[in-house]
């Protein structure tokens, strides 16, 4: 009996102790560096959403493109190119993978799985030559006027903390172009030929049936999704101050949270005003939601090993409520509830 009272103690004293290392200070600290990822890497999900939600296509190639955006332009800037350049060059080699991917499913019948996985692993190696052959390519952030020109005097010993004020420079910056790349998203897909890609996403038979090239529309999806996403992988290496060539490992995984988290949380909140210009900014958010939620897992010292357990976890979550949601409005008991009612409102009636 002592030894299991003991054993309580020992068991609250480290609970205790667990939740008095947690500093709230800490974790303020750390939202603004979310916040600018979230931005960020939610410029990345608009590039999924544009397959995964517009075009109905499962596209695995964001992992591989993702990384050859970085690639390409650290490559470039070390070789003195201005950035602009570097970053128009990434949109391109972005574009060109989609393209590859696109190809393989239109034009030799692969299926949008496996396309997108062949074009994936293809990238891994095209990505090592582009950096010649170097997993690893760091940016010296002095030396490149880059969009996120981050001064190493700001940075500390350790070389990992970057100045607030630099962090919120990155966070205007970084919501200047999401902005851009939604004003441009939002006009295209209202042109004649994005209607035409949004009609084969939503039903290909009867595009093909109206006199739409459903391959064409297919094959110029992909390739814009995977602009986007290089485009994004360009400015988180400018962000994160080097290129990998794992960078873009599990990128679809944190895409589709994005997705999901903003298309849940903006139905919710707008329900039939929810039109297409808002879900683009609810993608967004979803990845600035997406951050913040990691912050407060790392917070918590869960262990970083983790992280993509995590992510598993919230986008099953957040998948699952919507189905959950029409299921509980078509229930039978929900069924049975609102003919009670009606019994019950006719008897008032009659009476």
């Amino acid at each position: 009996m002592v030894y299991k009272e003991l054993v309580g103690v020992k068991k609250m004293d480290g609970i205790l102790e667990y939740f008095g290392s947690l500093d709230p200070a800490v974790f303020v600290q750390s939202l603004p560096g979310n916040i600018a990822q979230g931005i960020l890497w939610g410029i990345m999900a608009l590039g999924v959403y544009i397959t995964f939600r517009i075009l109905n296509f499962a596209d695995l190639t964001v992992d591989g493109s993702f990384a050859t955006g970085g690639a390409v332009t650290a490559v470039m800037l070390m070789n003195g190119a201005s950035i602009w350049v570097a970053m128009v060059v990434a949109f391109f080699a972005g574009l060109v993978a989609g393209l590859v991917t696109g190809l393989l499913h239109t034009v030799f019948g692969i299926p949008d799985i496996l396309s997108g996985i062949l074009s994936q692993i293809a990238l891994y190696p095209i990505n090592l030559h582009i950096m010649n052959k170097f997993s690893n390519l760091p940016i010296k952030m002095d030396n490149y006027g880059m969009v996120f020109s981050f001064n190493s005097e700001n940075l500390n010993i350790a070389g990992l903390l970057i100045s607030m004020r630099d962090v919120y420079m990155a966070i205007i910056v970084a919501a200047v172009v999401a902005i851009i790349i939604m004003a441009v998203m939002y006009w295209y897909f209202g042109t004649e030929q994005g209607s035409a890609i949004r009609a084969t996403g939503a039903n290909p038979k009867m595009a093909a049936a109206q006199g739409i090239n459903i391959n064409l529309d297919k094959v110029i999806a992909l390739a814009l999704s995977n602009a986007v996403v290089a485009t994004a992988g360009s400015l988180i290496a400018q962000y994160q101050g080097f290129a990998d060539v794992n960078m873009g490992r599990g990128a679809i995984v944190i895409g589709l949270a994005a997705v999901i988290i903003g298309q849940v949380i903006g139905e919710a909140l707008f329900k039939k005003h929810f039109n297409f210009i808002v879900r683009l900014i609810f993608v967004v958010i979803g990845g600035i939601l997406y951050y913040l939620v990691m912050g407060v897992v790392l917070w918590l010292k869960m262990p970083p090993e983790d992280l993509k357990l995590f992510t598993a976890i919230i986008v099953a979550i957040f998948l699952a409520i919507p189905y959950l949601r029409n299921k509980s409005k078509t229930s039978f008991k929900r069924v049975v509830k609102m003919n009670k009612k009606n019994d019950e409102r006719e008897a008032a009636d009659n009476a």
